[in-house]
């Protein structure tokens, strides 16, 4: 029988060894706390930016909760010979946190997508959780100028979790440099979720999900990911080199 790991470790990125419903446990666990955490969804391309920006693999490093958001973080952690349980996508994670929140009472705040684009994802959520209490949000397109007054919207909001969506590494930097002044108890990073439900961008069909292939539907759809999509190549002759080379084997 396999060893079991807490965390798998991944290129140096250490994963939480989570199921989707271990996740949102954690996360409850967290609000119950009334203490900041930093949730992060870990896809290849995270791990590939970690490798050359210290200060986003410390934030990796530190964050109260990583999960596998990719199949490739997956099949890394199966190769290198300690494998997390399964894929936790960032954009479900998020959604089931929101049933949790409609559920418990949990006051939520979203953050980033263009102006307009957290406010029409709000009402959609709110009619799909019912009961679901969205206390404020804010677009992404802030500087440094206008960050006070996103602070003081959030602070005065008092959520209990703080969805941040300004991108990777940004919203990952943002939420771990403002979490401990802000006190919210959970701050998680979900990339492009608003604009799905907002309806700006579609996820792949359930089938194209399966295979797990919706990076390529994405890629397809929005030829512009191209330079970032060339990540997953890499991350795989990687982790066959590390594996292979670099001592990677179960231990």
């Amino acid at each position: 029988m396999a060893k079991q790991y807490a965390r798998a470790k991944v290129l140096g990125v250490e994963i939480d060894n989570v199921t989707m419903d271990g996740a949102v446990d954690r996360i409850k666990g967290f609000v119950a706390a009334k203490r900041p955490h930093l949730v992060v969804t870990c896809n290849p391309e995270m791990v590939m930016t970690a490798a050359t920006d210290q200060l986003f693999a410390e934030i990796l490093r530190k964050a109260d909760l990583v999960v596998a958001d990719g199949i490739g973080v997956v099949w890394a952690s199966q190769v290198l010979k300690r494998p997390v349980p399964e894929r936790v996508p960032g954009i479900e994670l998020m959604e089931a946190t929101l049933a949790a929140a409609a559920q418990n009472g949990w006051r939520v705040y979203l953050l980033g997508g263009k102006p307009g684009v957290a406010r029409d994802a709000s009402r959609a959520m709110q009619q799909a959780f019912q009961g679901l209490q969205i206390v404020g949000e804010h677009h992404g397109y802030f500087d440094k100028s206008g960050e006070a007054q996103v602070l003081e919207s959030i602070k005065a909001a008092k959520p209990d979790i703080l969805l941040v969506a300004l991108g990777v590494p940004r919203q990952e930097k943002w939420a771990a440099a403002h979490l401990g002044k802000l006190k919210v108890p959970v701050a998680m990073g979900v990339g492009g979720s608003f604009n799905v439900w907002a309806g700006v961008d579609k996820r792949a069909p359930e089938w194209v999900q399966k295979i797990h292939l919706e990076w390529l539907y994405r890629l397809m759809r929005q030829p512009w990911r191209l330079k970032r999509a060339l990540a997953i190549p890499q991350f795989m002759l990687v982790i066959l080199w590390e594996r292979l080379f670099g001592g990677g084997a179960e231990r």
